[in-house]
């Protein structure tokens, strides 16, 4: 019996615990709606109040008519004296004694209504104030629920786009190291281009005996042969210049 006891209560445990995490789960929903049922109560308060304060104003009146009456009676009372008509006067009287009976009972059922007000308006008003707070409190709860589901959902996708973006640099890393070889590759590609081009131009005007130094045996011997201009003119601006002096 005891270990079915012990499971039992195990049994409860868990059901408390799912309960409890269905109401912390829950637990704004809750709340509005606590709010909810507490803003009918106060309606209904409201209107038992109006309620008391319509019976004891029409006590009221009751008893005002009653003190109205009990006055125009003395009048009758007195003129009934006076003219020695004391059973009428008698009857007058306990007309009069009547009403003030009715005064009499029903002024402290006035006292105790006004009371019962004065008392129903104060839980009232402190009640309002009370579901006015909590209102103010949930809505501060609502909006830091959602700053913090934003504020989560900020942090997961910035913990992914992380992650996106570092393999991201990586690969733009690699797409620059690839474009710089193709670069240097085209600019190689070029540069032999021009090598070979040059080449080519060089040996055709080589066969075509124009190229720099492609002179023939022909042409070296006609220049060893030509006499130096600038050697001339040196030699005769020394003899003149020997001349002048003698």
């Amino acid at each position: 019996m005891t270990i079915w006891r012990k499971l039992f209560t195990l049994g409860r445990a868990g059901a408390h615990d799912a309960a409890a995490g269905v109401v912390d789960a829950n637990a704004i929903k809750i709340l509005d709606q606590e709010i909810r049922d507490a803003d009918t109560a106060q309606g209904k308060a409201r209107d038992d109040m109006a309620g008391l304060v319509a019976r004891r104003r029409i006590l009221e009146k009751e008893v005002a008519s009653f003190r109205e009456q009990a006055i125009k009676y003395e009048s009758s009372a007195r003129a009934a004296v006076g003219k020695g008509d004391m059973d009428l006067a008698r009857q007058v009287a306990q007309r009069i004694a009547d009403l003030e009976q009715q005064v009499s009972v029903k002024e402290p059922q006035i006292a105790d209504m006004r009371a019962a007000e004065e008392q129903l308006h104060t839980a009232i008003a402190a009640t309002d104030r009370r579901i006015e707070t909590l209102r103010r409190e949930v809505e501060v709860v609502k909006v830091n629920e959602s700053v913090q589901r934003a504020q989560a959902s900020v942090a997961a996708r910035g913990a992914g786009a992380g992650s996106s973006l570092g393999s991201a640099a990586d690969s733009l890393a690699r797409i620059k190291e690839r474009q710089a070889v193709r670069g240097e590759r085209i600019k190689a590609a070029g540069e032999l281009e021009d090598m070979r081009t040059g080449a080519d131009l060089d040996e055709k005007l080589r066969l075509a005996g124009i190229g720099p130094g492609q002179s023939s045996a022909d042409d070296i011997l006609a220049r060893l042969s030509a006499p130096a201009p600038v050697l001339q003119i040196e030699q005769k601006s020394a003899a003149k210049t020997g001349d002048d002096q003698g």
